[in-house]
């Protein structure tokens, strides 16, 4: 395999961790159709076949779980020369890829990252909106905007803000229904509330509140389309304070209880903290986002 590709490697693992093209393109924000191709690729040169078709996805064959620790291990060897060489960089130049949430890289960045982009002409951005804990140890996010506190070795972690949160309704929707008094009242309403993630369950939990996921008549687990399904007035939800206070026509319930802030994190490599580029931007972020009123 003369001119080898490196990049097959890194598609070969995001394909055997997420057991589908699919999975593995959302993770990797790379086409399916050029995972497919890696992976195609990979497997003539090494004259083997990687992975089977099955009901559950891509099952990995014998030949791929024999190299899968091997491959891990060249993944970080060339991740470690990626950062070294970062950390090296003195220009105010080039890529800078970036990972926050959804609800974050939509509501909070746009502009933010005007602003940079205007002060720094030579700048480009890569903005991965995901929920996902990116793997900024593989070089998969240069820097990372997250909900919560870092648990990896080797991060420079920054808490820049903290999220404060509550609970809205639009004024049509309250004129049609009413507006509950009280967590109880909430039982005779339409609430919109995650399909599979439990995060809002669990919060009802803490408050001694036991629900299903049934108390949710309107499901969805993207946090925008949860949000704007409330400004909507489809019913009542539950957001951060910032966003609320550019709706006009949302109302902010209060039963006595708080809903505990979502911390917010900026996060990069510790080696990758010496690129003038990568430290630009993490700071520039840093000076931001601790600005906005949350």
């Amino acid at each position: 395999m003369n001119d080898f590709d490196w990049n097959l490697l890194k598609s070969f693992l995001g394909v055997l961790d997420a057991g589908s093209l699919s999975a593995a393109s959302r993770r990797l924000a790379i086409s399916q159709p050029t995972l497919g191709r890696h992976i195609t690729e990979l497997e003539s040169g090494l004259g083997v076949t990687l992975f089977e078709r099955g009901r559950e996805g891509l099952l990995a064959t014998p030949a791929a779980i024999a190299i899968a620790d091997r491959v891990r291990e060249v993944d970080v060897q060339t991740g470690a020369i990626a950062l070294a060489a970062a950390g090296k960089s003195a220009e105010i130049a080039g890529t800078i890829r970036l990972t926050a949430s959804e609800v974050v890289a939509t509501y909070l960045l746009p502009d933010i990252l005007r602003e940079l982009l205007e002060a720094e002409p030579d700048l480009e951005i890569e903005l991965v909106p995901s929920n996902d804990v990116q793997n900024l140890l593989r070089r998969d996010a240069d820097i990372a905007v997250r909900m919560v506190e870092p648990a990896q070795l080797d991060l420079v972690t920054r808490k820049v803000n903290a999220m404060t949160m509550g609970v809205f309704a639009h004024r049509d929707y309250l004129a049609r229904h009413g507006t509950p008094q009280s967590v109880e009242d909430l039982h005779g309403h339409l609430i919109v509330g995650y399909d599979r993630s439990d995060l809002i369950i669990r919060g009802f939990r803490d408050q001694g509140i036991e629900v299903t996921r049934h108390f949710f008549r309107l499901r969805t687990d993207n946090q925008i389309t949860a949000w704007e399904l409330v400004c909507a007035g489809c019913g009542i939800g539950f957001g951060p304070n910032p966003l609320a206070a550019r709706q006009p026509d949302l109302v902010r319930l209060e039963f006595g209880t708080e809903i505990p802030s979502l911390p917010m994190w900026l996060v990069t490599h510790r080696e990758v903290r010496t690129s003038a580029r990568i430290r630009k931007v993490y700071d520039f972020l840093g000076e931001r986002l601790a600005a906005i009123r949350l």
